[in-house]
């Protein structure tokens, strides 16, 4: 009887410690499968580029949780990675993964993360992270995951080796600061770039605002520095949605200076189940001194670009949908504007389009 109460008394004291350890540390496994058939083309091109392929759309799986450290003060983790499901390429880490701590100061953690300018306005578009995404117009392309040493041109993008500090709410107002410092050399220069990303948002009865800024030093050349900068917001009524979005990119090159405007406009209306989706963005012609070609775009006449993209989704639960993208870029003579995801590689003046009949899970 003696060992039997002790048994009970240990087990009593094993639960009491499991308890205490599920209340004080969570961790969760999470992840999303997006993918879709599409039917590509682009007219006006030298070749014929009309295909049929399977076409990933950022599908990813991660783990991140908390641990209660107390006096209201948490460490907070993630690790997410991508993974193609057309071709079951992908990496563990590779996208939001991050350590820090959140307490009533706000929120502080270092990793790669994604930057305060793009996650501002990504979720204005409502086919944001797919091939219609407005990536393609907006932010000068896509950069998923990055350092100062690729991607030098997009101003949308997944940050390696970053410091990022998200204020708290205060009555629907919060800030996000990001820096990467000058951890990589270009080798042909000696050049040690750095970046420097902020966002200020309003977010309360159906309404959000936002500024966003962002600066790249020594990206083009050594001693330059290229900004981008953008106006948002976003006004949710009944089943609708609107959105809208201004934008100046700025890049100093080796051979001058190249500025563009542009702008994006979107919409939504839930009905039943399913909801339609539009957006259209419009870039107008490179200005500047420079010589070179910036990502999609160049100085110059005939160097502007519109995307339209339709759609339509369909919710069979809360975590899986089914949708369809129609979506075209017209490029003006001397413009080279690409879809910014599954790009196809065009010629000048080519005008890109996808038909996408999709399927999204998240878990």
């Amino acid at each position: 009887m003696k060992f039997e109460s002790i048994l009970r008394a240990g087990l009593a004291s094993l639960g009491g410690l499991c308890a205490f350890g599920a209340a004080a540390q969570t961790a969760v496994i999470y992840g999303r499968i997006n993918t879709g058939i599409e039917f590509v083309d682009a007219s006006r091109s030298p070749e014929d580029m009309s295909k049929t392929r399977l076409s990933n759309y950022r599908s990813v799986v991660g783990f991140r949780g908390d641990e209660d450290l107390g006096a209201g003060l948490k460490a907070i983790w993630q690790i997410e990675g991508g993974f193609a499901l057309d071709t079951g390429n992908g990496s563990i880490s590779n996208r939001d993964t991050r350590v820090g701590l959140q307490g009533g100061f706000g929120t502080v953690f270092a990793g790669v993360w994604t930057l305060p300018y793009t996650a501002a306005t990504s979720g204005f578009d409502p086919f944001y992270p797919t091939t219609a995404g407005y990536m393609a117009l907006m932010g000068n392309g896509s950069a998923p995951t990055t350092n100062h040493l690729i991607d030098t041109t997009s101003f949308d993008r997944r940050q390696q080796n970053v410091l990022q500090y998200w204020t708290p709410a205060w009555s629907g107002l919060s800030a996000r600061l990001a820096y990467s410092p000058k951890e990589d050399t270009v080798a042909s220069t000696g050049a040690k770039p750095s970046l420097l990303s902020a966002s200020l948002t309003y977010d309360a009865d159906g309404l959000v605002l936002t500024a966003a800024h962002e600066r790249h030093d020594d990206y083009q050349a050594n001693g330059t520095v290229d900004t981008a900068s953008k106006l948002g917001a976003a006004w949710r009524f009944g089943p609708a949605r609107v959105a809208a979005v201004v934008e100046r990119l700025e890049y100093e090159t080796a051979t001058g200076s190249l500025e563009r405007n542009s702008w994006y406009v979107s919409g939504t209306w839930r009905i039943g189940s399913g909801s339609l989706r539009l957006g259209y963005a419009r870039a107008g012609d490179g200005k500047g001194s420079a010589s070179e070609t910036v990502g999609f775009f160049r100085s110059g006449a005939d160097t502007g670009s519109s995307q339209l993209t339709v759609g339509y989704e369909h919710e069979l639960s809360k975590r899986t949908a089914l949708f369809a993208f129609y979506s075209r870029i017209d490029n003006e003579r001397a413009a080279i504007y690409d879809f910014a995801i599954n790009e196809l590689g065009i010629a000048p003046g080519a005008r890109p389009s996808v038909v996408s009949l999709g399927m999204r899970h998240a878990f």
